[in-house]
């Protein structure tokens, strides 16, 4: 696998839905999978389930793998978010139409002092979201 030259990166471990999430975070913000790479029989992980996957966020990457079912993953938090950005208005109420539609939504999407309209979203996959339009 090539790790992207990029020096901190978030990475996202799954209890084997890593590649259902990564589809679901291409079709939600438009992010592109660059590489996704299973488990074999030789591994050290469940055969077929990802062993390490790569998005592309625009530029910012975020590593995606699947725990072995004998080694239970802990629960995502929402002391963790991801925070995204958005420029325009259409593209922010689409992502957070999408992602809260079978997530769910702790906060707005409402308006923080100079920020238009700011949100904190957990998806479906237990992966907390701040999406912003500033």
């Amino acid at each position: 696998m090539n790790f992207p030259n990029q020096r901190l990166m978030t990475f996202l471990t799954f209890s084997g839905n890593a590649e259902k999430a990564m589809n679901y975070y291409c079709q939600v913000f438009g992010a592109k999978i660059e590489s996704i790479i299973y488990f074999e029989d030789s591994e050290l992980g469940d055969v077929g389930k990802v062993m390490n996957g790569v998005m592309d966020f625009d530029g910012t990457k975020l590593l995606f793998m699947d725990m072995a079912v004998q080694y239970p993953v802990p629960a995502h938090s929402w002391a963790s978010s991801l925070l995204l950005s958005y420029t325009d208005e259409a593209s922010f109420d689409a992502a957070f139409s999408a992602i809260s539609s079978d997530g769910n939504v702790m906060m707005g999407p409402e308006a923080v002092g100079n920020i238009r309209k700011c949100c904190w979203v957990t998806d479906k996959y237990d992966v907390t979201w701040q999406l912003m339009w500033a």
